[in-house]
């Protein structure tokens, strides 16, 4: 049942200072993504209100709330990325797999993000769980 699943995972953290956003990392990192059904439970173990919960899901962008896209490309789209030209990464990305930032396509779902922390060696950015610096859309074609 998901709600004893999902309670196993988020007991460990209901005395720990910060213990919700412990809690709502560990489901996302379990799941995949935070599941409506798991809000209830959240708001229950930490006495919150289902909204407060809901709130903190939907203000960090880290939290999903839908099963994730096969690949996740997060473009920087930070000052110091665009003047080494992640605007026009970004376009090669959307034309390359056909989507745009900020929307999923088939396979692939491109994000914006706001520093990766390689502003020295940007562009940059994060495919799945790998960071790239001096990213290019000629990086993302070759596998590894």
């Amino acid at each position: 049942m998901i709600e004893d699943d999902a309670r196993t995972h988020i007991l460990p953290h209901q005395h720990k200072l910060g213990g919700v956003i412990h809690a709502l990392h560990d489901l996302m990192r379990v799941y995949g993504y935070i599941h409506e059904e798991h809000l209830p439970i959240v708001a229950d173990v930490f006495n919150n209100s289902v909204a407060e919960v809901r709130g903190l899901v939907s203000f960090y962008e880290d939290f999903k709330t839908h099963i994730p896209a096969h690949t996740t490309i997060r473009v920087c789209q930070a000052e110091a990325c665009q003047a080494v030209g992640s605007r026009q990464l970004t376009k090669e990305l959307e034309t390359f797999y056909r989507t745009e930032l900020g929307h999923r396509g088939k396979d692939v779902e491109l994000e914006a993000v706001y520093c990766l922390g390689l502003c020295a060696s940007g562009p940059a950015i994060q495919f799945n769980d790998r960071l790239i610096a001096k990213a290019s859309i000629e990086k993302l074609r070759v596998p590894g």
